[in-house]
């Protein structure tokens, strides 16, 4: 068999047969090996139905070859030409109304700001009443 199919040779097959993990191609009269389902084409692949029919002419690269077994790891997706990735701009943030002004000119919204309660709180900590004997 190793002289026959090499890895990274290109070979048109037929599909035999579709499992959920894979399709087995028939590359000859007596060979035959599997096309994962990761294999199948770019991108990801939920039903291996959708992409491959019992039956069909496929081209497929050889990318492994178990002399023991007599098993042959096959790809379609090798190939097939990669899909060109589209880069999307990167969109700015849009920086906040609060850091944009001093601290000291923030007007205060909702609860009081920490800077009003801080000096609440020394205020509190220093009355004689407050405090616990």
């Amino acid at each position: 068999m190793a002289e026959k199919f090499t890895v990274g040779s290109v070979i048109d097959g037929k599909v035999t047969g579709i499992q959920p993990y894979g399709a087995f191609v028939a590359l000859d009269e007596e060979t035959q090996g599997l096309v994962h389902i990761s294999e199948v084409t770019h991108g990801f692949v939920k039903d291996i139905n959708e992409h491959l029919k019992v039956g069909q002419e496929v081209p497929v690269k050889v990318i492994s070859v178990d002399e023991k077994s007599g098993k042959l790891g096959l790809s379609i997706r090798a190939t097939q030409p990669e899909p060109e990735v589209k880069e999307e701009p990167k969109k700015k943030r849009p920086q906040a109304a609060a850091a944009a002004q001093p601290v000291e000119n923030a007007a205060p919204q909702g609860f009081n700001t920490l800077r009003e309660k801080l000096e609440e709180w020394v205020e509190q900590s220093n009355r004689q009443d407050l405090i616990k004997k």
